[in-house]
């Protein structure tokens, strides 16, 4: 490591999720650059334990009261902070010395943290694309205003990022996204309601959490990446096309006006993207093993069956509707996840549930924060009523 280069130190928000898991590899990697300053977990007690015990951090953060007072006992000998609950997360990423807040909690429980991160004038690598779906203009504003950007996580964003550097904004045609498919893009549309919890959580090609599965093979999940690109790039939804390619080895494209598209290749592995935002703008080589051509015998690009899945479709609708509509449209879908995974539902109803809430709703046109909570809170209530009144 060169004398003068001071290492940056680092906040991982979930770190026991899959996202988390991940960037504590890539941060050992480039532990001469890098310091893990303070991690966050919801529980898993075991996992997070190992994690304190190996990377040291100075603060760590749990928003589950047992997990916290496990934790508290583990460690009450050691010089470490421990603390509980939203506002310590809060109080953690605020802190002068951190200079990274790596975003990877599952769902709408990170936009609070991605608020404080900006807010404290810390660089966001963000791979919940939910502070995005629920608050995209509040969060691009207050990035804006305190001169800072968001580094996209995700492997699309990551991928169209990189794509955008070989031509200026106002030459791009439109943002071309990539999806697996998820297990069942071939399925009939009549199959889908007898769909397992088991089969809904085979994914694949990539290693994903439980929720993030569910939404990649109800393709709820790259409807929330439109709304999540549009945010990150300024691109209107016009401009975006999703399609489905199962080799997961394109992760997305840009298309310019002349009819070049560029495409950015990899393998399926989330410590690309995570090391790309964290580097950035530099690139540095590593011992990953790299993507052989070779070995890929086709490359397969497909157009998405919105009657199968109009959770696509219904994305759309709320970028378009816009204001509090994709926050709600994010609320129902969690808590329509959630009821699959607890057998209340079956998969066909997820969009189905998502498509009444959002019916149900009147916007909110340029919510504040508050706002912004008090839909995702209203959005809950009327999605378990639905349910409520579904299994009557």
């Amino acid at each position: 490591m060169r004398k003068d280069r001071k290492k940056k130190k680092v906040v991982i928000l979930g770190s026991t999720g899959s996202i988390g898991r991940s960037a504590l590899q890539v941060l050992k990697v480039f532990k001469d650059r890098f310091e893990v300053f303070g991690l966050s977990a919801h529980k898993n007690f075991g996992l997070f334990k190992n994690q304190i015990k190996e990377y040291k951090p100075e603060v760590v953060v749990l928003t589950q009261e047992e997990s916290y007072e496990k934790v508290k006992k583990e460690f009450s000998g050691d010089k470490i902070k421990i603390y509980y609950g939203i506002d310590n997360i809060k109080q953690m990423v605020s802190l002068p010395k951190v200079d990274i807040v790596i975003n990877a909690i599952v769902g709408s429980a990170g936009l609070l943290p991605s608020f404080f991160s900006l807010q404290a004038g810390k660089t966001l690598a963000l791979a919940n694309k939910e502070s995005l779906v629920m608050a995209g203009e509040l969060l691009t504003a207050l990035a804006k205003k305190k001169k800072l950007e968001i580094l996209p996580v995700d492997s699309e964003h990551s991928a169209i990022k990189q794509c955008l550097l070989a031509g200026k904004k106002k030459e791009v045609k439109r943002l071309i996204l990539t999806a697996s498919g998820g297990p069942f893009y071939l399925s009939k549309k009549r199959d889908l309601s007898k769909v397992s919890v088991s089969q809904a959580l085979s994914h694949p090609t990539w290693e994903m959490g439980r929720k993030v599965t569910v939404d990649s093979a109800t393709l709820m999940n790259k409807g929330l990446e439109v709304i999540e690109a549009h945010w990150l790039f300024g691109i209107p939804a016009s401009q975006m096309k999703v399609m489905i390619h199962p080799q997961s080895v394109v992760h997305s494209m840009v298309e310019f006006v002349d009819g070049t598209i560029i495409a950015q290749m990899s393998k399926p592995d989330m410590k690309m993207p995570l090391q790309y935002a964290l580097l950035y703008p530099e690139r540095v080589e590593t011992n990953e093993s790299f993507l052989d051509l070779t070995r890929v015998k086709n490359l397969t690009f497909l157009e998405p069956d919105l009657r199968r899945f109009p959770g696509l479709k219904l994305c759309y609708f709320a970028l378009e509707l816009g204001g509090t509509a994709p926050g709600v449209l994010n609320a129902a879908n969690e808590v329509a996840v959630e009821s699959f995974l607890n057998k209340k539902i079956s998969f066909d109803k997820i969009p189905m549930l998502v498509r009444k809430v959002l019916s149900s709703h009147k916007v909110k046109e340029k919510p504040g924060l508050e706002e912004i909570l008090e839909a995702d809170r209203w959005a809950r209530e009327e999605s378990w009523n639905f349910i409520l009144r579904m299994n009557r």
